[in-house]
């Protein structure tokens, strides 16, 4: 690759990075207004990120087994996120979160139905049955296979990938588009649109225990920081209690066991085979009621205590649940358990927390407009909605309604708007950074991405000290320095250390944003459980806001559930 090679160039009326649910539903909504829709990826077109990776349930109201209204999913939805959820974006959620699944319904994505209406189950966090699912295990893909199909069906909708965005254009303080490298040729790509959609769902890739794709390390964060846009609750990220542990579970979730916890009501056990959430303020009584931040809290504390188990969690047992009974739930998946080793009816598993989820992201208003003009979010990157904790349920919810919102604003705003026909501000860095020379140095950008996550699962994980996050800050310091201001690799045809390196200028930045906000907040709530500060104090019933400014990661507190726009002032 050379310097001085001229990018391609494309243009469309509304761009959307990321594939996931959010950003297959924004391209269909956006396209109703009859733009010009491209949609982008660095994996394939619907096949990477979050949802195709879900197994369980989607939170909603419809009441269609037991009297139901959105407003006690609102309530559920605030009480989960300990005073901290954005109001207007969790009532967005709960309001419309009926019809977009009776939407998804006309499309054929197959809900479970029990006499003739859609089935809905029980879920922790919620004040009755409200969760729908297609099966305990392939809700993800069966939504994102509805979703493909409905976009491959949708007149004005582009699909690329191979696309690893590297900044987005700017012109004037707008929005524009974006520059990306594309992974097979290692040539720069140049993309002009009058409206971008960031849907590149959330962060547990900076964690080495996680429960997401590869390319989940939050790069949408990092993308929008740098163009000027806010984030906000950074530090809240949450962590799934009972990802699986062991033994060696292959070509299976990680996160499978929770449906069948809370329908079977499996017991969590200490190394003592005693049950103990009730001494973290949680009496289960066989039934699968903790959240998942208490949840997390319990067994880390347990391990802490020398109550673990061999490699470093909790038991999770089914050995009283009839062996008929757990066919009947289990079903084919008893069979493909049987193949890794596993009979419940014998033996417990061992499960421990795992990265699974981030409550914050970019700050945007109930439209997902960021205050940049031309820039808005969907889905998981989008932050606010779920406080502190989200609620069971709440992700696929989210990127449904979030995604329908955000392509419906940027197409009205695309309607309205002239596209560019000048190059953007910063073109010329984004070329060059793509088409740099290899570097003298040579550094394995491969180790730092695991030393990072490894930094980011031992100091600023589900449990936290000021100690632990100020190593943590030292070292993404260190690293960062180390990595230099231009990238790895010779740029040429799938050149994964330069990919690596453009990765870890993101994953660095977006980790530092959630230490920072960590060491800031010196309280207990939710997700951020602080060990030298126990208690959840009502001083610290504020969001942080972070921005860059000179280059710099800086914080601010706004009063919490503010109903203001992403760029108002903040004290």
């Amino acid at each position: 690759m050379t310097a001085d090679q001229a990018p391609m160039r494309t243009e469309t009326d509304v761009l959307i990075i990321g594939s996931g649910a959010a950003g297959m539903y924004a391209a269909i909504e956006a396209a109703k207004s009859g733009c010009k829709v491209m949609l982008i990826d660095r994996s394939l077109i619907g096949r990477g990120g979050a949802t195709v990776m879900a197994q369980m349930t989607v939170a909603v109201a419809l009441g269609a087994e037991t009297q139901d209204d959105w407003h006690f999913h609102y309530n559920d939805t605030l009480k989960a996120g300990r005073g901290l959820c954005n109001e207007e974006l969790a009532r967005l959620l709960c309001e419309e979160g009926p019809d977009v699944i009776r939407e998804m319904d006309t499309w054929g994505v197959g809900w479970a139905r029990k006499d003739g209406h859609i089935t809905q189950t029980m879920a922790p966090g919620h004040d009755r049955p409200r969760c729908v699912y297609v099966d305990f295990l392939n809700t993800g893909p069966a939504v994102s296979k509805t979703l493909r199909t409905k976009v491959n069906k949708t007149d004005g909708i582009r699909k690329a990938g191979d696309l690893c965005v590297v900044d987005l254009l700017k012109k004037d303080g707008r929005i524009v588009g974006a520059g990306a490298l594309h992974l097979g040729t290692g040539a720069p790509v140049m993309i002009s649109a009058k409206a971008t959609i960031i849907a590149t769902g959330g962060l547990t890739r900076l964690y080495r225990r996680n429960s997401a794709s590869s390319n989940m390390g939050g790069d949408g964060y990092a993308l929008a920081l740098r163009a000027g846009a806010s984030l906000v609750d950074m530090e809240f990220v949450q962590f799934f209690p009972i990802g699986h542990l062991a033994p060696r579970l292959i070509g299976m979730d990680p996160i499978m066991w929770d449906p069948f916890r809370y329908k079977l009501g499996g017991k969590l056990l200490n190394n003592k085979m005693e049950e103990f959430t009730q001494n973290y303020g949680v009496v289960e009584n066989g039934k699968y009621t903790i959240t998942r931040d208490a949840g997390s809290y319990a067994i880390l504390k347990e391990v802490e205590a020398g109550r673990g188990t061999p490699h470093g969690g909790a038991y999770l047992s089914f050995q009283h649940v009839p062996a008929e009974k757990l066919r009947e739930a289990f079903g084919p998946v008893i069979d493909k358990l049987a193949e890794n080793g596993i009979d419940l009816t014998k033996m417990p598993i061992e499960v421990a927390p795992i990265a699974h989820y981030h409550m914050g992201g970019i700050a945007t208003d109930v439209d997902m407009q960021t205050g940049l003009p031309g820039l808005f979010a969907a889905g998981e990157a989008v932050g606010g909605a779920n406080g502190a904790n989200r609620l069971s349920g709440n992700a696929i919810t989210e990127a449904f309604v979030f995604g329908r919102r955000a392509g419906k604003t940027a197409g009205e705003y695309a309607s309205r708007t002239a596209a560019e026909t000048t190059p953007a501000d910063n073109e010329a860095e984004i070329v060059g950074l793509v088409t740099a020379a290899e570097p003298a140095q040579d550094i394995n950008t491969a180790e730092l991405v695991q030393s990072l996550q490894a930094t980011m699962q031992d100091d600023v994980g589900a449990l936290r000290t000021e100690a632990g996050l100020q190593r943590a800050l030292a070292t993404i310091d260190a690293m960062t320095a180390q990595i230099g201001a231009m990238p790895q690799g010779s740029g040429n045809s799938f050149d994964m250390r330069r990919v690596d390196w453009l990765d870890l200028r993101n994953m660095l930045l977006v980790a530092k944003s959630v230490a920072q906000a960590a060491l800031a907040r010196t309280e207990t709530r939710g997700a951020q459980h602080r060990e030298d500060f126990p208690d959840t104090s009502p001083d610290w019933a504020l969001n942080q806001f972070i921005t860059l400014r000179n280059g710099a990661v800086t914080l601010t507190k706004r009063g919490a559930l503010q109903k203001t726009l992403p760029g108002a002032a903040a004290s």
